[in-house]
């Protein structure tokens, strides 16, 4: 299985290491100038593990190939923090993302412990603690607790301040990883969570009209400020789960497809019957993303006209774009990127409100609007005059590309019906939840 490996760009070795796995053949190595060896599992030698400095990083490959390299029967993965390598070593046809994740995984740690820029130096002058962080988060070559909240617990060198020592039983339940995301005994005068549901819009328009390509990829991010170990009951306007409790619903739900989680959630309970339940981690952290085909509510509807005159001297464009939401709320940072030829000399733009003017580096008439209003209309009229060129070539008419934000609007339909704490102390909680509508790959086709 894999090894991490540590070498800076010169090629000098700091540590090597075997990443944890669930397959057969392990083997933890550290070194640091001479090498110590710690060896749980030995189908791979210390040659072998060499030959990523020798082929890879002295060939200067880094960068600019795929991060997985094969010498040799081995597979190489690798990712990198400064002139640093962190590299894992395998025989085995392994999951590369279990492999990656627990390559980000250590970085996340050595920076909790020893700072975010932490270099060759600060971890040759802490070896004792690199030791300790090896011996903790793997275990005969298979990953173990890599919560930096639990390690703290017990771990307390580096720039991890030390805490008060908890009971044994805690720590036994911490460590074994029942609830290794939010330690016990957190208090706040104000319990309050703060949730946002972000949403990205993606629209390919054909020039005809028709609807190529329409779908929202949305994201429930959350702030807690909890006391205790509350338990949490969300719930959205899942479409499955509204037809459930009620056979006569004014509002339709919506269907909430490819739906992932934070590994706080009960994953059984929603299996069975869309519950969303789940002990929050304490702060900030994204509670789930979803994505949703069907019914969505287009924010901007853009109607382009571009006519190309005899002679190629001259294109006319006229572009009316209408706000589909309510017309109590506005957007904000609308972009409207419209293309031009690239022998374009000069344009005479009109537009209704905002700013346009015509961009050369871009190639295209830039549209800015700070405030676009609901259930507003707006045009935009340019006259582009173009430069004679020795070779007639066919304008390849780019799409037009929108940016936005919509606040307190979801194009899918998507609201939070309820959020439910549960605590033995039975405190009041305050909710507040924010929308956020904005454009992922918003194009229209001209």
């Amino acid at each position: 299985q894999p090894t991490h490996v540590c070498p800076t760009v010169e090629g000098h070795v700091m540590w090597i290491h075997w990443i944890p796995g669930h397959l057969s053949h392990h083997q933890p190595i550290a070194c640091i100038s001479s090498p110590t060896l710690f060896i749980y599992r030995d189908d791979v030698s210390r040659a072998e593990a060499d030959s990523f400095r020798l082929q890879v990083i002295a060939a200067k490959e880094t960068g600019t190939q795929a991060p997985v390299k094969r010498i040799e029967n081995c597979s190489f993965l690798y990712t990198r923090h400064l002139n640093m390598y962190f590299v894992a070593l395998t025989r085995s046809n392994v999951n590369p993302a279990l492999v990656f994740e627990y390559l980000f995984q250590k970085i996340r740690i050595l920076k909790a412990y020893l700072g975010e820029d932490f270099d060759e130096n600060s971890m040759r002058n802490n070896m004792t603690l690199i030791y300790e962080l090896m011996d903790e988060t793997m275990d005969f070559g298979y990953p173990q607790n890599c919560a930096v909240d639990v390690l703290r617990l017990y771990i307390n060198l580096g720039n991890i301040r030390p805490q008060d020592e908890p009971e044994p039983s805690q720590l036994t339940s911490q460590i074994t990883g029942a609830i290794d995301w939010r330690r016990e005994g957190i208090r706040y005068k104000k319990n309050e969570v703060y949730i946002d549901v972000l949403e990205s819009v993606n629209l390919l328009l054909s020039s005809t009209g028709q609807i190529l390509r329409n779908e929202v990829t949305g994201q429930v991010q959350m702030n807690t400020k909890l006391t205790g170990m509350p338990e949490c009951k969300f719930g959205l306007n899942d479409k499955l789960v509204i037809e459930k409790e009620s056979s006569n619903m004014r509002k339709p739900g919506v269907e909430i497809d490819d739906c992932t989680f934070h590994r706080c959630v009960r994953l059984g309970k929603f299996d069975a019957d869309r519950t969303i339940t789940f002990i929050p981690p304490d702060g900030e952290f994204e509670l789930m993303r979803y994505r949703v085909n069907d019914n969505i509510n287009l924010p901007f509807r853009i109607i382009p006209a571009v006519q190309e005159e005899q002679g190629n001297t001259r294109v006319s464009i006229n572009l009316k774009v209408i706000a589909n939401f309510s017309d109590k709320l506005f957007a904000t940072h609308v972009v409207i990127k419209v293309p031009v030829p690239k022998n374009t000399a000069k344009a005479k733009i009109k537009n209704s409100f905002g700013r346009a003017k015509y961009e050369p580096e871009q190639q295209a008439i830039i549209w800015r609007v700070k405030r676009f209003p609901g259930k507003a209309e707006c045009m935009l009229s340019a006259d582009v005059d173009l430069m004679p060129t020795t070779r007639a070539k066919a304008w390849s008419r780019p799409p037009i590309n929108v940016e936005f934000q919509v606040p307190m609007f979801t194009a899918s339909g998507v609201h939070v019906r309820f959020l439910r704490v549960y605590d033995k102390s039975g405190y009041h909680t305050n909710r507040w939840v924010r929308y956020i509508t904005k454009a992922g790959s918003y194009q229209i086709r001209i």
